[in-house]
């Protein structure tokens, strides 16, 4: 049954089907609500012949019935359909169109297992999920626009900058790999250099950095001796990881098996650097060892519940319980830091090394190449006495 198609008719039409115009031929093959083609067909010389027209809106009503007339008149005078416009059984007709967010999921899915980190994936997800699919998730890929991709960016750009840099580079690529699919053509409307860089303010100048709270070196030993009367696991696992200067999930996730002699060898894929780093452990860090092994023999980690490792907001809860939730775990690699400079006559690159940190400059890095880990080793000992409150025996300090 044939109806007056109208442009309002056409752009309501949303449910899978054929819509057959008045003219004679003409109807609007509607696939989906960002995916409708204006379709001749002809049965002219007995075969009947599916003409694309092209997709509407790019095609409106009044022009898709211009061609339609125009191809009505060149069959009449051929007796056949023309052979130069190619027919939907030659798959001129577009191929359904693949949107935004099913490309998006599934690339994530196949690109997760080259990220060390399992989150990667979720804050991938999440982060597309919260920003990008409410505005393009169901665009098609080769219909994504500049305009699309600052529509996302813009209301997070200077209050959530660093989700917002993060989110940008996904899009990117997400892009991208459309790109190499074949899915769109043309300039990544994601692509930062050369193009949303002179749409949008340079992050660094926006972004203020935003230390890990920490506590004041002065008021580490007394904070250690509230530590070590609570007498739990997670106890000393913050005691652990703070004689250690190593990060939370480093100490979370520490097995007995990446013990050695008087060192914690810890493995390439679960530091930030993504390279081993060699730990020289302290007297009371080995007493610790020593303490938690009676606590649980049998678990492979060293910090467990049961057979698990502990969850990784235990010792953020257990700061809170004490009455430090101002501080976090991490701030007191910056309190270590602080110590460093402020009262010892340890070298920075000594310290650095301690923290793992990763070295900028290539000279620099290039004349540390060594571990230093006999002076790590010094500093971490004195590190641990200072901390416990045994002060009579700290040596390599400043002179008053």
């Amino acid at each position: 049954m044939s109806t007056t198609i109208t442009q309002a008719h056409a752009t309501k039409a949303n449910t899978p089907s054929r819509i057959y115009d008045t003219h004679p031929g003409l109807h609007l093959w509607v696939k989906s609500q960002k995916a409708k083609y204006w379709i001749y067909r002809t049965a002219k010389g007995g075969k009947r012949t599916d003409l694309s027209l092209g997709k509407f809106p790019d095609v409106g009503v009044a022009e898709a019935r211009k061609k339609a007339s125009a191809l009505a008149l060149e069959v009449q005078s051929l007796g056949h359909a023309p052979t130069r416009v190619k027919t939907t059984t030659e798959a001129v007709l577009p191929k359904a169109e693949v949107v935004f967010q099913d490309f998006a999921q599934a690339l994530v899915q196949d690109m997760s297992p080259q990220w060390r980190n399992p989150k990667h994936a979720s804050q991938w997800a999440n982060t597309l999920r919260d920003y990008a699919y409410p505005i393009i998730g169901q665009k098609p890929l080769g219909d994504i626009t500049t305009e699309d991709v600052l529509q996302i960016l813009k209301p997070i750009w200077q209050t959530k900058t660093e989700t917002a840099t993060r989110l940008r580079g996904r899009v990117e690529k997400v892009l991208a790999a459309a790109t190499i699919k074949g899915h769109r053509t043309g300039i990544n409307p994601a692509q930062w250099r050369g193009h949303l860089d002179c749409l949008l303010p340079q992050p660094k100048k926006l972004q203020k950095v935003k230390h890990h709270p920490a506590l004041p070196f002065e008021e580490l030993p007394n904070f250690i001796k509230q530590l070590q009367a609570r007498r739990s696991i997670s106890a000393l696992a913050l005691e652990f990881c703070i004689l250690t200067t190593s990060r939370t999930s480093e100490v979370l996730l520490a097995k007995w098996s990446e013990l050695g002699e008087s060192v914690w060898k810890i493995p390439a894929d679960r530091m930030k650097a993504g390279k081993e780093h060699i730990v020289p452990l302290p007297n009371r860090a080995n007493q610790i060892l020593q303490i938690v092994k009676v606590h649980n023999p049998d678990s492979e980690y060293i910090f467990s519940n049961g057979q698990k490792p502990l969850s990784n907001m235990v010792l953020l809860t257990l700061l809170k319980r004490m009455g430090f939730g101002h501080i976090t775990t991490h701030g007191f690699r910056s309190t270590f830091r602080d110590w460093v400079s402020e009262v010892t006559d340890f070298s920075p690159e000594v310290a650095e090394m301690c923290l793992a940190h990763t070295i900028g400059n290539k000279v620099e890095a290039a004349y540390r190449r060594g571990n230093l880990l006999e002076k790590r080793k010094r500093l971490l000992e004195v590190w641990a006495s200072y901390a416990v409150g045994l002060q009579q025996e700290i040596q390599y300090l400043k002179l008053a």
